[in-house]
């Protein structure tokens, strides 16, 4: 991310000339030096992170053998600066040798350190009392909106024009008159750093939990429940508040504290670095939003500033989605749960299954968050007889099967009670009924089993419930699951496909990429379409589409997302090329304009379709696609509508006809094993491709219902369709059929008796085979 605030600085702004630079020659090494002696490294920019991305430019850099020899004349280059910055600048110069992404990632506190030294000077210079008068004239933050950006309020868009940074940067205001829930004014905003608030400010006190977070004056409970399912699990909030130890405040030199922040959020399938200052708004020298039990804690309100500068303001984040936060903490897939529709108050099984899943997801690290649906603007917020509230975000934060009893009698008795503990954002108005803090159950359990859970008297917002009551109060769940793509763990492990792609609306049929939802049967077919295939017998199926979210650029569509799904379809098991013609759908998404749409599926072996869609026509945007299996699925999009023509079609021949060939079924066939039962299986042939079918288990009757697609070039040539019996060693013939389509007839079924092969194909053979053909002299008609 320095590298494009160097670019920025001087003649190599534009993204034409920043590609042309790779590799970088000895030339660009020099301007770089030059622009990292004249920056501040308060104003940075991610235009270019994505320009040394792969792998091959990273080769060509590290070849650059000019590159090195340069290092013996920079301290020359270098002149006039301090010593600090010489070293940091020649450190960072080795690190653009050996790895430009290790560049781009580098250490904060570095560079921190680097500018403290310069700045400690000026800061000496000026009185708190000026300081503070200045900061009340320009309350402003200058901030670009994705990647390493600028910390705002200390460094504004003024002042950074005035060092020399490009004027085509993107900033964001933070609001001096800002705005909390239900749109009413907080007042007037005063922007204070941590040192301001308290005498000993920490990024953490006493560790990080759940109970530090309080919601403020914004709507965004979903977005307080994420970050306190966040903060149950260390793994995943390092990974949001990177090398946090180093950016904690040094309390044995508070004097060189730099007042910047570095943190990373999941967004459209990345890791994206965000880079704040330290000023947070206040009113009557309290934090006006998100804030921590402890006065002396600022993780919270400043993971909240840094999430804020994503979406362009705080008021942006008053209303959203749970499910979209934790995929931007974790990375991971959000499955929402309706639980009105699954009837989960009433059926017992399926309430019975859910709580597996929920524990499951729990102790895999994923996060969970549910909510009570509010039907009216009255019911938003409403708090019921029970002391739950409607259309509010919780937390879960636990998931246990509790054993009641005490002693001997609770280790050996079998009846364990489903519990689920969660948390309110507001840090009070807990849960009242069965089970509650002081409620009487809690004397069924041994005490030790009771501190284990960690029951406390007291409303500090997190309360426990047995999923029974949970599934009859709450409506709504999300899981969010981590998805394991790691060969080396105990838990099941996902192949993972990401593809990217783009609704683009063209006036040409077979260009048009935006043909809408399949209730447009016209256009749905010119969407983009994507191949995968299911290699078990059964497979469970993970796909999520997500895309842009439109409320973190509202110039693209007024912040509001498109609806958006997809549908899956079963097709031939070697198709190549795009779909002309419906095939047989076998599942399908909702349709709804958030940022993704998610579909857990069990499907049969054979290959599949995904077609993304908009659910109208016309309707531009990009989208990512994720799609996960247990084995390898071969994902890939099916860009070509036909067979190319090739500098060899003139020799070889171009396809004359394409013919769909769907074996439904066999009867009759020749028992082969002890029991007189068969493993059959089909394999067909056209023109040297061959269609191999999975095999069926112990049946003279096989239901196959497989399908093939081929290109012809030889259109009298048959079609052949062998069936085998699978054995250990060498598999047994069954019979055979020879077909030869008619491309008068666009549609044939066809029942026909097995034949053998070879000189005795003349002879029939036990049992009949079911085919039905479609063919067309048009490439694109199927």
């Amino acid at each position: 991310m320095f590298v494009s605030a160097l670019f920025l600085t001087g003649s190599l702004g534009k993204e034409a000339e920043i590609k042309q630079l790779i590799p970088l020659s000895p030339a660009c090494v020099c301007e770089i030096i030059k622009s990292l002696a004249s920056t501040d490294f308060t104003n940075l920019d991610a235009q270019t992170d994505r320009i040394f991305r792969s792998a091959k430019e990273r080769q060509a850099v590290r070849k650059n053998e000019k590159f090195r020899a340069e290092a013996a004349n920079e301290h020359q280059q270098l002149g006039g600066l301090t010593e600090a910055r010489k070293t940091f600048i020649l450190k960072a110069r080795g690190q653009i040798f050996l790895s430009p992404r290790r560049f781009l990632h580098v250490d904060l506190t570095q560079l921190a350190r680097v500018r403290r030294g310069e700045r400690r000077e000026q800061l000496r210079q000026r009185t708190r009392q000026g300081e503070r008068a200045e900061d009340s004239q320009q309350p402003q933050e200058s901030e670009s909106r994705t990647g390493w950006t600028p910390g705002g309020g200390p460094e504004r868009e003024p002042r950074c024009h005035g060092r020399g940074l490009s004027s085509g940067l993107q900033y964001v205001h933070f609001s001096e008159s800002l705005r909390g829930a239900a749109g009413n004014r907080i007042g007037r905003v005063v922007w204070k750093r941590p040192r301001e608030l308290c005498e000993d400010p920490h990024l953490f006190v006493d560790g990080i939990s759940a109970h530090d977070l309080h919601q403020g004056q914004l709507g965004n409970c979903w977005f307080v429940a994420a970050c306190s399912s966040l903060a149950s699990r260390e793994s995943l909030w390092q990974k949001v508040i990177p090398d946090w130890k180093e950016q904690e405040w040094d309390t044995e030199k508070p004097e060189s504290y730099a007042g910047i922040f570095h943190f990373r959020f999941w967004r459209f399938g990345e890791w994206v670095d965000v880079v704040i200052d330290d000023r947070l708004p206040t009113v009557d020298n309290q934090l006006v939003y998100c804030h921590s039990n402890d006065s002396n804690e600022f993780w919270s309100a400043l993971v909240e500033k840094a999430y804020a500068k994503v979406y362009g303001c705080y008021e942006a984040l008053d209303g959203g989605n749970t499910a979209d936060a934790l995929v931007d903490f974790t990375g991971g897939v959000s499955e929402p749960v309706d639980l009105l529709e699954g009837q989960m108050a009433t059926d017992e099984a399926a309430r019975n299954q859910l709580f597996e899943r929920v524990l499951k997801v729990h102790n895999r690290d994923g996060l969970i968050s549910c909510s009570i649906r509010a039907t009216t603007i009255e019911d938003m917020e409403a708090r019921l007889d029970c002391g739950l509230v409607k259309g509010h975000a919780y937390a879960v934060t636990d998931v246990k099967k509790v054993r009641l009893g005490h002693g001997l009698l609770a280790f050996f008795k079998s009846e364990k009670l489903h519990m689920i503990r969660m948390r309110n954002p507001w840090g009070e108005k807990e849960w009242s009924g069965p089970w509650s803090d002081s409620s009487e159950e809690w004397n069924k359990v041994s005490k030790s089993e009771r501190e284990k859970l960690g029951v406390t008297v007291q409303d500090d917002g997190e309360f426990w419930m047995t999923f029974d009551d949970f599934c009859q109060y709450f409506t709504d769940l999300i899981l969010c699951r981590l998805i394991n793509t790691s060969y080396l763990s105990i838990h099941k492990t996902w192949e993972e496909e990401v593809m990217r792609g783009s609704w683009v609306h063209r006036q040409d049929p077979l260009r048009n990429r935006a043909g809408g939802c399949i209730n447009h049967k016209a256009t749905f077919l010119q969407n983009p379409q994507y191949v995968f295939d299911v290699k078990k017998v059964e497979d469970e199926v993970l796909i999520c589409l997500q895309q842009k979210e439109k409320r973190a650029t509202p110039k693209e569509g007024k912040g509001e997302n498109l609806a958006i799904g997809f549908d899956i379809h079963r097709v031939e098991l070697n198709r190549k090329y795009r779909m002309h013609s419906a095939q047989q759908k076998v599942a399908g998404s909702i349709y709804i304009n958030s940022r993704c749409v998610f579909l857990r599926k069990e499907l049969k072996e054979g290959r599949y379709v995904i077609i993304p869609t908009t659910f109208d026509p016309g309707q531009q945007g990009d989208f990512l696609l994720r799609v996960f299996t247990d084995v390898p699925s071969d994902c890939k999009e099916l860009s070509l509508d036909e067979p190319p023509q090739t500098c060899w079609t003139g020799m070889c021949g171009y396809p004359q006809l394409v013919t769909q060939v769907h074996v439904l079924n066999a009867e009759g066939l020749q028992g082969q094993d002890s029991n007189g039962a068969v493993d059959p299986y089909v394999i067909i042939t056209c023109e040297g491709e061959r269609v191999r079918s999975p095999v069926q288990k112990d049946t003279r009757c096989p239901s196959f219902d497989i399908k093939g697609l081929f290109y012809r070039k030889k259109p009298k040539e048959g079609i052949h369709i062998e069936i085998y019996n699978k054995n250990m060693i060498v598999d047994t013939f069954l019979g055979q059929v020879i077909l030869f389509s008619d491309p008068n007839e666009r549609q044939e079924q066809h029942t026909l008796h097995l034949r053998d092969k070879g000189s005795r194909q003349d002879n029939d053979l036990p049992g009949t085979l079911t085919v039905r053909l479609i063919t067309s002299t048009t490439l694109t008609n199927i």
